[in-house]
């Protein structure tokens, strides 16, 4: 089986912090399933200080359900092609685990846990765990064809030191959390979501090296 997947976002933010600028951002992916396996690519608009032409996820997998447990275990590779004034560049690869489980008919939890060896391609180890919550309204309460949900998760990243040739300090651990509501209807959906962090603008231009983080 395929699938596909096209947006828009008013905003590029991951785990709390843009790759866009604060500005709009597009994106598109294609998936193929087979059986418990998967793979796929997409592909979305950024706008970071080494100017790549885009970012670029290579991933694959394997999803499974146990008792009533939605399991997804991955593999990703982050690619920036096109940037310039910058070596080695920030490609890099995370695997990682997700467990989803509905409690009722209203209520579902997730929560998930990544590792990459070198993010960004830094030097530096990343751990990344996030958990989260959601309510869908009953469908009786709306009209047909429409679906609405509310959720909100948050998650902490911790790091490890740098290469000695980019400084050799380790980068700054933070929390990061969101909340929002989306809007389904047939094929599309609408998001309208918050999301911030503990991060002070000195950490976040450590994390990012975006000039626009300098206080």
């Amino acid at each position: 089986e395929f699938s596909f997947l096209g947006g828009v976002a008013t905003d590029y933010i991951y785990r709390g912090t843009t790759l866009s600028d604060h500005k709009p951002a597009v994106g598109g992916a294609i998936q193929a399933t087979f059986g418990a396996l998967y793979a796929g690519v997409a592909m979305a608009s950024v706008k970071l200080p080494t100017q790549p032409a885009a970012e670029v996820t290579l991933s694959a997998g394997a999803r499974r359900t146990i008792g009533d447990i939605d399991l997804d275990f991955g593999v990703s590779y982050f690619a920036y092609p096109g940037e310039i004034s910058v070596s080695p560049d920030t490609d890099y690869w995370q695997a990682a685990i997700r467990a989803d489980k509905r409690i009722n008919d209203l209520f579902r939890v997730a929560g998930g846990f990544a590792y990459s060896p070198n993010v960004s391609n830094t030097g530096a180890w990343s751990w990344y765990a996030a958990g989260g919550v959601g309510l869908d309204v009953p469908s009786h309460f709306l009209p047909a064809d429409i679906g609405v949900s509310f959720t909100a998760g948050a998650g902490y990243s911790w790091f490890g030191n740098q290469s000695q040739e980019l400084g050799g300090f380790p980068l700054p651990q933070y929390l990061n959390w969101q909340a929002g509501v989306t809007f389904t209807y047939k094929i599309f959906n609408l998001d309208l979501r918050y999301y911030d962090t503990n991060l002070s603008k000195e950490n976040c231009f450590v994390l990012t090296g975006d000039p626009n983080a300098r206080p």
